[in-house]
């Protein structure tokens, strides 16, 4: 069969080609009914766009660089298919680059990007970042960058994240509606803007049902696979009746932890997570856990590029889009 063109998809549509191929890129300028009957006879033909010939008659590559600090991470992992769904029916190719958590790394990641000529990056900060100085210095140069999960307030930019605040809050109310009243909060490190803003909604949780924050209960973990049982430990020494941990990995070595000491969940201590990992409803018990919509920040973070890209944000607008979390609770913290 022949290739199929934006001109064979106008003809048989009686429409022009510049029309075709604004529905195709979603321009705001072509009517809703207009823009579905080209994607889906496009779609029932097989049709994709050239992307050479778009870049030269452009003068862009096409290409959106991806950093983030573990592709191996699950959340991650579902953030890149909802980018890739995105920008694969916007015309766009997704190249994507691992910081590895560490700030150089991530520093040279963005400077390959740049020299593949990236029309934009959407980046997740490693947790070696504390200064983003030089994105803003490729931001002045006009690159478009959009922060998503793991974002910063230094940079004047749009960044999509999980509605962390709210998602810590419900976890501990659930475990202070179950009748735990010493619940330890266990977290990665103190500068990253998840860990704030889940240890805030923590702290609300405490306060507004009358129970004191106590620091002794709050333990930071780095990244490393073995941080997680010492931790545990020294919180134990503390006779918590809860664990709320602020990711799951971090819930999964604890509960590694508990039942090598033999402490029964949740009978004597209930256990809550924060992600929803595919095997969160496998393990035993089957742990409950606050569910972030990773595929859809991934696509609402690459929308927000494209449109930087495509210029119809003129400037770049230093907004926070939240998407909103879901408790998911299994028996880890069903007590009765």
């Amino acid at each position: 069969m022949d290739t199929i063109t934006i001109k064979d998809i106008a003809r048989a549509l009686n429409i022009s080609t510049s029309t075709v191929s604004r529905a195709l890129r979603d321009s705001y300028e072509i009517n809703p009914e207009t823009k579905r009957l080209v994607i889906e006879y496009a779609e029932r033909l097989n049709y994709h766009p050239n992307s050479i010939a778009l870049s030269l008659k452009e003068n862009r590559s096409r290409v959106i660089g991806v950093i983030v600090p573990q592709i191996a991470n699950n959340f991650f992992s579902q953030a890149i298919d909802g980018i890739e769904a995105i920008a694969y029916k916007r015309g766009y190719h997704v190249i994507i680059f691992q910081s590895q958590e560490s700030y150089e790394r991530e520093v040279l990641t963005v400077q390959q990007a740049v020299a593949r000529k990236a029309d934009g990056l959407l980046i997740s900060l490693a947790s070696g970042t504390l200064d983003v100085a030089y994105l803003r210095d490729l931001q002045e140069k006009k690159l478009p960058i959009v922060l998503f999960d793991r974002v910063s307030k230094d940079l004047d930019t749009p960044s999509v994240t999980a509605d962390n605040f709210a998602g810590a809050f419900a976890a501990t109310e659930h475990l202070i509606q179950t009748g735990r009243r010493r619940i330890a909060h266990l977290t990665i490190l103190p500068h990253i803007s998840i860990t704030q803003e889940r240890l805030a909604g923590y702290r609300a949780a405490l306060e507004q049902y009358g129970l004191r924050y106590d620091e002794n209960l709050v333990r930071y973990a780095g990244l490393g696979q073995y941080e997680v049982e010492p931790l545990v430990d020294d919180l134990l020494e503390q006779s918590p009746d809860a664990f709320f941990s602020a990711s799951d990995r971090l819930a999964i070595g604890c509960l590694a932890a508990l039942k090598k000491r033999n402490v029964a969940i949740p009978e004597t201590v209930s256990l809550i997570g924060f992600t929803n990992i595919t095997v969160a409803d496998l393990l035993a018990p089957p742990m409950s856990t606050v569910e972030q919509p990773a595929f859809e920040i991934g696509q609402v973070a690459v929308d927000q590029l494209i449109s930087l890209i495509e210029g119809k944000q003129k400037m770049p607008q230093p907004n926070l889009i939240k998407l909103p979390t879901k408790l998911m609770v299994r028996a880890s913290s069903q007590i009765g």
